[in-house]
């Protein structure tokens, strides 16, 4: 899959309705500070078209890229940021359970789980829901380059031991830095839209 462009097209907040798009989507969820940003940015070839920060929960609303007018990457609201209200935090879940239950072309949604820490209960509350919802999550390992190579294999059991997926749950370690993964994650997406046609 070449990306040729992408663009932010629709932000939705708390209230916003979701568009009702003609065109695939790919969505990304993950908690706050995960590299979500990191991780959409390094697919696309973009430096700052989803905006990092290093204050956990930014993105605060449903932001939707338009990828060579094909499809779109939906960026969820990360969850599970300690310094947010409870309020705000339930109505993001709402949010992200609202775009859950009425897209109707959602195709592949990504978890995003940070390789050095074990995954929070949030997590796997997340992992739960999506299955809920009738999606299989494809889970990625984000900051991978910030562990050892002799800890990968460890720290994914680590992983599959406490969110147990279901058994054919694909998990793709992905760093920012050295792009590792991008490859892999790009044929996924090309894949399911091939799929899906």
């Amino acid at each position: 899959m070449i990306i040729k462009s992408a663009e932010l097209e629709t932000v939705c907040g708390i209230t916003s309705t979701l568009p009702e798009t003609e065109m695939p989507e790919i969505a990304f969820a993950g908690k706050s500070n995960v590299g979500k940003s990191s991780l959409i940015n390094g697919l696309l070839n973009r430096k700052s078209l989803a905006r990092t920060s290093s204050q956990p929960g930014k993105t605060q609303t449903i932001n939707y890229y338009n990828i060579n007018h094909d499809l779109y990457f939906v960026d969820l609201p990360g969850y599970g940021y300690a310094q947010v209200s409870v309020e705000i935090r339930a109505k993001w879940g709402k949010m992200v359970e609202r775009y859950l239950h009425t897209s109707k072309q959602l195709r592949l949604v990504f978890l995003l789980i940070d390789i050095r820490h074990e995954p929070s209960e949030n997590d796997c509350i997340m992992y739960d829901w999506i299955v809920k919802n009738g999606y299989e999550p494809v889970i990625i390992a984000t900051k991978l380059d910030k562990i050892k190579r002799s800890q990968i294999q460890k720290n994914l059991k680590i992983i599959r031991q406490k969110i147990q997926p279901v058994e054919r749950t694909i998990i793709i370690p992905f760093s920012a830095q050295t792009k590792q993964g991008k490859e892999e994650i790009l044929q996924l997406i090309e894949d399911r839209i091939a799929e899906s046609e």
